[in-house]
C-alpha cells in the first residue's frame, strides 16, 4: 500500500518544544497497560524501539510512563536476560537480538541524566545486569558480537550497526554500575576490542549476507556510539555525505534508493550534534520536519522519485528519534548533552 501525496513545504520549525511534545503524546498514546510502547496504536513492539521511545518520554518530562516501559522490560525478560525480538505480531520470532538486550543500559542511564533517581537505577540494576550478561556471552574473539540467538544457538554474523549500539550500552553500563556502586561484569579489554573491531575489522561484519554498507545507519552509528574519535568521525561523515544525504529532504536510509527516512536522519542528527557540525545537524532536522503529517506527527519516509510517504505508518519510535534529536539541538532537558563526547 502506498499514499500519493505531493510532497508539500513544511514550515514548522525544529525550536518549537510544542512539536516535541505532541510527539511524545503519540508515544503515550502507543504504550498499552502494561507499559509496552508499541510501534503504532495496537500494534507490534520490539525491545529496541521500546527502549527509544521511552527515551522521547524521558525529554519531556513523563517520568513514570519512561519507568512504567522498564516495568515492561522487567515482566517480559527471558530468564537467560535476552528479550526476544518482536512481540504482538503475527511473524514467528525465536530471535533474541544481542544489542536489543543490552540497549537497556542506554535507556536506564539517559533516564537518570534526566531525573537524578538512583532508586530508579537500583530497582532495575538486576533486570540490566543479566542483559548485559547475555549480551557479552556473544563477544567472539575478534571482538565483535553475534548478532542474534536462535532458540540454542547463535548465528554466525555481526552487525556493524548492532556492534555500534552494544559499544555504547557496554559504557552506559559501566557508568550505572559506577553510579550505584555494583559490580561492573564488563572489562575494559572487551570494550577496547570492540571498538578496535569497529575501526580496523571490516571483515566481521556481514561475512554471510550482502553488505550493509549501503544502510547510512552503517556510516553514522559507529560515529554516534563514541567507538571513533572526533577528528575521524568529521572525516568519515564528510566522506560519505554525497551519498546519503539529499539537498531538502533528509538522509537516506538506503544509499541506492530514493527515500528518505524519518527515524535515519533524526540520528544522523545526533551524530552530527556530537561532532560539534551543529549547522548541518539543524538543516537536517529542519529537513525532515517536511514529513510532518497534518497531525503534526511524522511518516517513516518519504519516496521523493515517487513524490509519496511510505510505508504507511507514523512509528513512536520514529517520534522517539526525533524528540531526542530535537533535545540535542533545543536543550530542552538535562539529557541533551547525551550523546556528545
Amino acid at each position: 500500500m502506498s499514499l500519493h501525496i505531493s510532497k508539500k513545504n513544511n514550515p514548522k520549525s525544529i525550536f518549537d518544544r510544542a512539536i516535541y511534545l505532541n510527539f511524545a503524546k503519540y508515544i503515550l498514546s502507543c504504550q498499552d497497560s502494561e507499559g509496552g510502547i508499541r510501534w503504532e496504536p495496537n500494534s507490534k513492539l520490539d525491545p529496541w524501539d521500546h527502549i527509544e521511545s521511552a527515551m522521547g518520554l524521558d525529554v519531556l518530562g513523563f517520568e513514570a510512563e519512561s519507568k512504567n516501559a522498564y516495568n515492561w522490560l522487567r515482566a517480559y525478560q527471558e530468564s537467560d536476560g535476552s528479550w526476544l525480538s518482536l512481540f504482538h505480531s503475527s511473524e514467528k520470532n525465536n530471535l533474541k537480538e544481542t544489542n536489543f538486550s543490552s540497549y537497556i543500559a542506554v535507556g536506564m542511564w539517559h533516564h537518570f541524566k534526566n531525573f537524578k533517581d538512583k532508586n530508579f537505577l537500583d530497582e532495575f540494576w538486576p533486570v540490566l545486569d543479566a542483559a548485559i550478561e547475555f549480551t557479552l556471552s556473544a563477544q567472539s574473539e575478534h571482538g565483535d558480537f553475534f548478532w542474534a540467538k536462535d532458540n540454542k544457538n547463535w548465528l554466525d554474523d555481526s552487525l556493524k550497526t548492532g556492534c555500534s549500539s552494544i559499544y555504547m550500552s557496554l559504557l552506559c553500563y559501566k557508568k550505572i554500575a559506577c553510579e550505584i556502586d555494583k559490580r561492573d561484569r564488563v572489562s575494559d579489554t572487551q570494550i577496547n576490542n570492540l571498538r578496535d573491531c569497529l575501526k580496523n575489522k571490516p571483515f566481521r561484519f556481514d561475512r554471510n549476507w550482502e553488505s550493509k554498507e549501503r544502510y547510512s545507519m552503517d556510516w553514522y552509528y559507529p560515529i554516534l556510539s563514541g567507538a571513533f574519535s572526533k577528528s575521524d568521525s568529521i572525516e568519515l561523515i564528510r566522506d560519505k555525505w554525497n551519498e546519503f544525504v539529499v539537498e531538502g529532504l533528509g538522509c537516506k536510509c538506503v544509499k541506492e534508493e530514493p527515500w528518505v527516512t524519518a527515524a535515519e536522519s533524526a540520528e544522523l542528527v545526533l551524530a552530527l550534534t556530537k561532532i560539534g557540525l551543529k549547522n548541518e545537524a539543524e538543516k537536517i532536522l529542519q529537513d525532515t520536519f517536511n514529513l510532518i503529517d497534518d497531525d503534526g506527527l511524522l511518516w517513516t519516509g518519504y519516496v521523493f522519485k515517487d513524490k509519496k510517504y511510505w510505508p504507511i505508518e507514523k512509528p513512536s519510535w520514529t517520534m522517539g528519534a526525533a524528540i531526542l534529536a530535537g533535545n540535542a539541538i533545543n536543550k530542552f532537558s538535562p539529557s541533551s548533552d547525551f550523546f556528545e563526547f
